[in-house]
């Protein structure tokens, strides 16, 4: 699993996103204790068990690290930092239904100025997925000596697959 690097001075600010998918109803906001449950299951659901225990953990930092996307009361997508590793952002989901509106590189933006808020000059993207919309978003690039070594490196789910 590789990582990608971001230099937190040179991304772009995300009350613009926000703005813009509220006229959708769509609204992006940092999780709250009460919804603690609801939505670590909902992540479970939507993106792994794994997932779900990371997003688990960004209730126990102050401020929470995890933000969502709603749209009334339904969870339509997540992005959580500082889960597996200081610094690091991930995982993040958003719902099928509603990708290609944005709502990914909103969740993205919040997060990383979070970061960035919380006295962060660079932030790593652990474990990507799609690195070209990260390259898109936020210019990330790859760190070459993740493809060897990460902090995933004894991370159960990657052990069952070397097994088999």
């Amino acid at each position: 699993m590789a990582d990608m690097l971001v230099n937190l001075l040179h991304i772009e600010d995300y009350h613009n996103e926000l703005e813009r998918l509220e006229k959708e109803d769509i609204k992006i906001f940092r999780a709250l204790a009460p919804d603690k449950y609801r939505i670590v299951e909902w992540v479970k659901e939507h993106s792994s068990i794994n997932a779900a225990g990371e997003c688990d953990v960004c209730f126990s930092n102050n401020p929470i690290s995890c933000f969502i996307a709603a749209k009334g009361s339904e969870i339509i997508g997540y992005a959580c930092y500082n889960a597996t590793a200081p610094d690091f952002f991930g995982p993040t989901r958003v719902s099928e239904e509603y990708r290609g509106k944005g709502i990914g590189k909103a969740l993205l933006l919040r997060s990383l100025n979070a970061l960035k808020d919380e006295g962060y000059i660079y932030a790593i993207i652990g474990g990507i997925g799609p690195a070209n919309f990260y390259e898109k978003c936020v210019n990330a690039v790859l760190i070459d000596s993740s493809k060897e070594y990460s902090v995933y490196e004894h991370f159960l789910a990657g052990i069952e697959k070397q097994n088999k």
